[in-house]
């Protein structure tokens, strides 16, 4: 069942990457606070009904035992969304999630695996699409802005800000990733229903602090029914995370890159509602990489 929650995943954060942009002002210099605002208190509410649901006792020192990997997480997805101000998000989402490849390759390093041929094809594949995406994006930019002379909006803009924003995102979010992978599925450190729970409490908390910063330091009205793009956006990313956890604690060095490929989706989904063009080589980087992830399906068939 891996593969259907890693699929899930991806398509649920395909989609969330969307709303993430639509939701983005670059002229508000605290969007990104008031996404994370809108993702917590989500999350805050899935995790409080999914507790009573299922009759899950919490226990309040899973929030400290998975603070390391709640913290990096959090901290890349912040560092995404004040970055999704800056850069397309058919570039800012590939570059980001090349971090499934920073996790794959950690993994193999310093954890036993052993793949097959078709594994070790579909997650190649992948990875280089996703990496190719971001590349011959960044190509077609630079080419649009030397044959025009119109004046760029400045959300779409290729600069130092644009760009670090996302790379900075990979790293960390590479290394929570891996944290993840030995939390949940190499060391089995804590049980998945735990490791939501405290993820998205942790979270919540950050939304109560990041509302409170907001309100009465900053002084900014903020109501979350006028946030109707935020607050779907808040809705898929905790649809995705809810499957995410128990894909990684399944298979974390196959389902990581799987997962990081939900930027073919948002590229996609970039291309029909914002409007961003893609070339016919990113068209055939797509249908590659959809290749590549129906390779790793057939290999969990076999």
């Amino acid at each position: 069942m891996w593969f259907v929650f890693a699929l899930i995943t991806a398509l649920a954060w395909g989609g969330a990457d969307l709303f993430y942009k639509k939701g983005s002002d670059p002229d508000d210099r605290f969007s990104h606070i008031k996404i994370v605002i809108m993702v917590g208190l989500v999350m805050g509410i899935h995790a409080t009904a999914y507790m009573l649901i299922k009759g899950i006792t919490f226990d309040p020192t899973d929030l400290l035992r998975y603070l390391p990997v709640s913290a990096l997480y959090i901290l890349s997805m912040t560092i995404g969304y004040i970055g999704l101000r800056y850069i397309e998000l058919s570039i800012a989402s590939p570059v980001q999630n090349s971090s499934g490849a920073v996790t794959a390759i950690l993994l193999f390093i310093f954890f036993t695996h052993e793949l097959g041929v078709v594994e070790i094809l579909g997650i190649s594949i992948i990875t280089l699409g996703v990496i190719g995406i971001a590349i011959s994006e960044k190509i077609a930019e630079q080419q649009a802005l030397r044959l025009s002379s119109t004046l760029i909006d400045k959300k779409y803009q290729i600069g130092f800000m644009a760009i670090i924003f996302p790379l900075l995102y990979c790293l960390i979010d590479g290394l929570g990733t891996f944290a993840d992978a030995i939390y949940l599925d190499e060391l089995s450190l804590i049980t998945e229903d735990s490791a939501l729970l405290a993820y998205e409490f942790t979270f919540f908390i950050c939304a109560v602090v990041s509302f409170t910063y907001l309100k009465f330091v900053k002084k900014q009205t903020f109501n979350v029914f006028k946030e109707r793009n935020k607050g779907f956006a808040a809705i898929l990313e905790t649809t995705g995370q809810f499957f995410y956890v128990f894909a990684m604690a399944s298979n974390a060095i196959i389902a990581a890159p799987l997962i990081a490929s939900y930027s073919i989706f948002s590229v996609l989904l970039s291309r029909i509602f914002l409007k961003e063009k893609l070339s016919k080589v990113q068209y055939t980087i797509v249908v590659v990489v959809i290749l590549g992830i129906a390779l790793l399906g057939i290999a969990d068939e076999l």
